[in-house]
């Protein structure tokens, strides 16, 4: 898992958050509160099946990359603050939200990510579709 600290010298004086890939993310967190904390307890599946569940999706011939976008409070806080998946694929928005059903989240939206740093490519003809919680 990538520190706060570590986020945040990613980030650099513009404060740009990085995208992070599943390992940093979620590998040795056991902070349930680390995204979608306002589900937790009310659905949301736990950390280790979210990270689980996102690795399969990962996996998947239609997926390019999968990321977690990191709420701006991560650069205050001495903790990683989750806001949203990012699943770069060719398969529509109907296809994701089946992916993500049991996840408690608010939906799929699209092309979320255009205000953060180290975006991998998005291949011709995919999307990249936000898992987001309200």
């Amino acid at each position: 898992m990538i520190s706060a600290e570590q986020v945040i010298n990613r980030a650099g004086d513009e404060g740009v958050m990085p995208l992070l890939t599943l390992d940093e993310f979620f590998d040795g967190n056991d902070n349930e509160g680390c995204i979608a904390p306002n589900q937790w307890g009310y659905g949301r599946s736990a950390l280790a099946e979210l990270a689980e569940r996102f690795r399969a999706i990962e996996r998947r011939e239609d997926v390019a990359w999968v990321r977690v976008q990191l709420h701006p409070e991560t650069l205050e806080m001495d903790e990683l603050a989750g806001e949203a998946v990012a699943i770069c694929t060719t398969a529509d928005e109907s296809v994701c939200a089946a992916w993500i059903e049991g996840f408690e989240a608010s939906g799929v939206i699209p092309e979320l990510v255009d205000v953060f740093r180290d975006i991998p490519e998005v291949p011709p003809g995919a999307t990249v579709w936000s898992i987001v919680w309200d």
